[in-house]
């Protein structure tokens, strides 16, 4: 079938975006499902930094590929092999692909199973090839989703069956900041109630956390980051305190300290950067755990000293997609989401249409923008 998608040809071209446009809209080609696939109508998208960081080349990415790992849409038809899904159902995608049988997904992390893995290097789907195509020349899948794009074929581990009352533009979110943000929280972490907690970064997937911290009941919450709107948003959504990062790691961690009269249980890193990691492993209390879910650059080094890991009992853990299993996980968020719990609808800050995918980019790059939503078949 043919349909619009953004294609990204080159990486690290310069900002602005809306001036470079490093996404060029296309009429691509799209092969139908094989077996154990299904075609997605994407009708909404979140606009998420790791998307950004493939376009900024912090992230090497076989190209020219379709970007887009967040989204929500209709099946319009499904491939031999899927038993559990038809045609008009609606489905959250999930960017990693567990296949029930390995080590991993047998023994309760189905988010760290490798089996997709190799495929998404190479910009493949989990059943091998691709399926997009421009003028006859191949353009790889991105994650195994590449949702900027009016329709996807993506593996069937890839999907979540969600209620159809849910809207699309906030079901988009719970495949990337909702899972990650609030997973890093109340599944990684595991916070409790009167903890206090600190989340650095606040994006979509740093917000979602927030929300995380309050459904677990920590107190007090420290909203960082160095914009402040997204601050007082933070407050919106259940953060006690705000602290601006801008005047260093060792302000930053004394002020947190002051708020919460000695340090944090949980440091829940999501700036994606080192220096969020330095003010996050210095806002600890004795016991105290940083988690590290934000993506930084692959050759980026972060140093501490290991005698307080001794002395204080430090610990650092990662954290990948919200340690979830989406099928199980998902309903779970969903329902806290429709009980007031989960106020997803707002993260959300505009939406656009295709052509406007690489001034969207350029909002996020400013920090104008935390989750812009795009609607490949129009507004």
């Amino acid at each position: 079938m043919k349909m619009r998608g953004a294609v990204l040809y080159e990486q690290g071209l310069p900002r602005p975006y809306s001036q470079s446009n490093p996404l060029k809209i296309e009429m691509l080609d799209l092969e139908g499902p094989q077996r154990n696939e299904v075609l997605v109508e994407i009708r909404a998208a979140g606009l998420c930094h790791s998307d950004m960081s493939t376009i900024e080349g912090i992230r090497a990415r076989p190209i020219p590929t379709v970007l887009g790992h967040e989204a929500a849409g209709i099946v319009r038809e499904v491939g031999p092999g899927v038993t559990d899904l038809k045609e008009g159902d609606h489905v959250v995608c999930v960017f990693v692909m567990s296949c029930g049988e390995c080590y991993e997904c047998t023994h309760g992390t189905p988010h760290l199973c490798g089996a997709s893995f190799d495929s998404k290097m190479k910009g493949e789907l989990v059943g091998g090839g691709r399926r997009l195509s421009v003028n006859g020349k191949p353009v790889n899948h991105a994650a195994g989703i590449s949702c900027f794009a009016e329709y996807a074929v993506l593996d069937r581990s890839s999907l979540v069956k969600l209620p159809d009352d849910i809207t699309f533009e906030d079901a988009a979110l719970f495949g990337c900041a909702v899972i990650t943000g609030v997973g890093a929280v109340t599944n990684t972490a595991k916070a409790q109630p009167g903890q206090p907690v600190a989340v650095f970064g606040l994006g979509g997937v740093g917000l979602s956390a927030v929300m995380g911290a309050a459904l677990a009941g920590a107190e007090p919450i420290v909203a960082v980051d160095l914009n402040e709107e997204k601050m007082a948003l933070a407050k919106t959504l259940g953060a006690h305190f705000t602290v601006n990062a801008s005047e260093g790691t060792e302000r930053t961690a004394e002020a947190i300290k002051e708020v919460t009269g000695g340090g944090v249980m949980h440091a829940i890193e999501l700036s994606g950067t080192v220096k969020g990691m330095d003010a996050a492993y210095a806002s600890l209390r004795s016991g105290g755990t940083v988690t590290v879910a934000g993506l930084t650059p692959a050759d980026a080094v972060f140093e501490l000293k290991p005698y307080m890991l001794t002395a204080k009992e430090f610990k650092i853990q990662g954290c990948y997609m919200g340690s979830c299993s989406p099928p199980e996980d998902m309903p779970r968020f969903v329902d806290y989401y429709r009980n007031g719990k989960l106020p997803v609808d707002k993260l959300r800050t505009g939406e656009l249409g295709l052509e406007g995918i690489n001034e969207g980019f350029e909002n996020l790059a400013a920090g104008t923008a935390i989750r812009q939503i795009l609607k490949p078949h129009g507004q």
